[in-house]
């Protein structure tokens, strides 16, 4: 393993009956990132985890954490997990579950600090079961931090957060980054990975199709996005060349165009009124999108 690789797999494959979940797979977590894990439902990417942690074990290939075994104690110490099935003591209050989880690193944050940096003070005495589904993703949230992890594992971590509390944990997990922490993340919400990734994997079909920085992830994708007021009714816009998908918000239009240089010709020559133009690169999304239709269609 390389010295700046935290975690990796190589050569994976994992098989559940005659469901392929991973196939040839390799994977490596770097030091100092935030890789984003991205994919269709079903394309391996919580086995890819599961892997790593030594919680399955592969059918070919191996997978290794700090250089050891997954199961072996001393890498267990320095990692902290949130996956997306948990279950905990409902009757425990949540600072009793901090200090619990904490009681078996070497090294674990105050519990007091934990809820601090999490933002989980006001539910500290508040049992487990009382909690909403997404305050109790913020107490699991800071069970996976007490324990000073160098890699951390967050498997879909935002699902059902409100804006507020999504947006403290993006914080969260920037400065966590900054600190030096390691960070694999896997979600469904694309805009995710890309205000927070410093590079992204996205799987199908247990195979690797792309990787690399949210910025080369982008530039797969010859798509661009027009923004603009016009006259022009959109399904008239819709039926020109190069135009891939026109959507209405208010009196603007939506265009992602594959030609947006003709596109845009076209919508001055075409409209006297045409104004507000504002054209961008494709996000994410529409690489994710184009990345994954290639290898399930």
């Amino acid at each position: 393993m390389n010295c700046a690789c935290l975690a990796e797999l190589v050569g994976v494959k994992k098989s559940f009956g005659k469901v392929v979940a991973l196939d040839g797979f390799d994977l490596e977590v770097r030091r100092g990132e935030l890789l984003a894990v991205l994919g269709p439902n079903g394309a391996g990417k919580s086995t890819a985890i599961s892997l790593m942690l030594g919680l399955r074990q592969p059918d070919a290939g191996t997978a290794r954490l700090f250089e050891m075994p997954p199961l072996q104690i001393e890498a267990r110490h320095r990692v902290g997990v949130m996956m997306q099935e948990v279950a905990l003591a409902s009757e425990l209050k949540v600072r009793e579950h901090i200090a619990l989880i904490a009681s078996y690193y070497p090294d674990p944050m105050p519990v007091e600090e934990v809820l601090r940096q999490t933002n989980t003070l006001a539910l500290a005495d508040r049992p487990y079961g009382k909690l909403s589904a997404g305050q109790k993703r913020q107490a699991q949230f800071a069970l996976a931090l007490c324990g000073r992890p160098s890699l951390l594992f967050l498997d879909e971590p935002t699902v059902g957060l409100d804006i507020q509390a999504r947006t403290i944990m993006w914080a969260t997990l920037r400065q966590l980054v900054h600190e030096g922490c390691s960070i694999v993340l896997t979600t469904h919400y694309l805009e995710e990975a890309e205000a927070l990734a410093d590079r992204v994997v996205v799987i199908a079909k247990g195979k690797t199709v792309a990787s690399g920085t949210v910025r080369e992830m982008r530039a797969i994708v010859g798509r661009k996005r027009i923004s603009c007021a016009t006259s022009l009714p959109a399904n008239v816009i819709s039926a020109w060349p190069g135009v891939q998908s026109v959507i209405r918000d208010r009196e603007r239009l939506e265009i992602t165009a594959s030609d947006a240089d003709s596109v845009v010709k076209r919508l001055v020559t075409s409209d006297s009124q045409f104004s507000g133009l504002e054209v961008r690169s494709a996000g994410l999304a529409e690489a994710f999108t184009e990345l994954t239709q290639e290898v399930t269609a």
